[in-house]
C-alpha cells in the first residue's frame, strides 16, 4: 500500500479539521512527496436527522456550503492555488474568527490568495460545486462510513483522527506527524481506537 497517497476530509468550521490540514500543507510546503485528495464533507449534512430536508436542498442552509463549495472551484480550476486557499480559509474562521458563511468575507480571502473572488462565487451560484460537494460528500459516507473531520482515507482504510497541536509552520514537525498518521492508519488495521486518557497541555 502507498501511504504517501491519502485523502482527507475537511470542513472549515472544525478546528481539529485546521489542525490536520496546517500540518498536511505545512509538508507539502516543505517538499512531502505526499499524493493529497482533499476531500469536502459537510458537518451540517452529517447531522441532518434521517427523514429531514438534505441540507442541499435546503435553501436556509445554503450560506452553511459555501466555504467550502468555494474551495471546490478553485480545487477544480486553480489547483495551483488550491493549497494557499485551504490553508487561509482555516486562519479565517480559527484565527481571524471571520464567518464564512459571508460571501463578502470569502471573497476577500480568495482575493488575498491572488484568485478571482467574484468568478468564483459566480461558479458557486451556478451550483455544480455544490452538487460535486454532495456527490464527493455521499461517497465518503457511502465507501468509507465516514461520520465527521479530518478523516484520513488510506487504501481501503479509514480513520477519524484528531491531532491537538499546530506545526506552526514547521515543516518538519508536520511530515513526521503526518507520516506517523498515515503508518498507523494504512499499515496498522487492527488498531480500531487509540484514545489517551489525558491531554497534555
Amino acid at each position: 500500500m502507498d501511504l504517501g497517497s491519502f485523502a482527507l476530509t475537511y470542513d472549515y468550521r472544525c478546528p481539529f479539521a485546521r489542525n490536520a490540514h496546517e500540518h498536511v500543507v505545512a509538508g507539502l510546503r516543505a517538499g512531502a512527496p505526499w499524493d493529497v485528495r482533499f476531500a469536502p464533507f459537510s458537518l451540517s449534512q452529517a447531522h441532518v436527522e434521517e427523514g429531514e430536508v438534505p441540507v442541499w436542498d435546503d435553501p436556509a442552509r445554503k450560506p452553511d456550503l459555501l466555504a467550502v463549495s468555494a474551495s471546490l472551484v478553485v480545487r477544480e480550476e486553480r489547483g495551483d492555488r488550491f493549497v494557499d486557499v485551504h490553508a487561509a480559509m482555516f486562519s479565517a474562521r480559527h484565527d481571524q474568527g471571520r464567518d464564512l458563511r459571508d460571501p463578502a468575507v470569502v471573497r476577500d480571502v480568495l482575493r488575498a490568495c491572488d484568485v478571482d473572488g467574484d468568478a468564483v462565487l459566480a461558479a458557486v451560484h451556478d451550483g455544480w460545486p455544490v452538487e460535486l460537494f454532495r456527490k464527493e460528500h455521499e461517497a465518503m459516507v457511502a465507501e468509507h462510513q465516514v461520520f465527521g473531520v479530518p478523516t484520513f482515507v488510506v487504501g481501503d482504510q479509514a480513520a477519524f483522527v484528531r491531532l491537538m497541536s499546530r506545526p506552526a509552520g514547521d515543516g518538519h514537525i508536520a511530515r513526521v506527524t503526518i507520516d506517523r498518521v498515515l503508518a498507523l492508519v494504512g499499515g496498522v488495521p487492527d488498531l480500531n481506537e487509540l484514545k489517551h486518557t489525558t491531554v497534555p497541555r
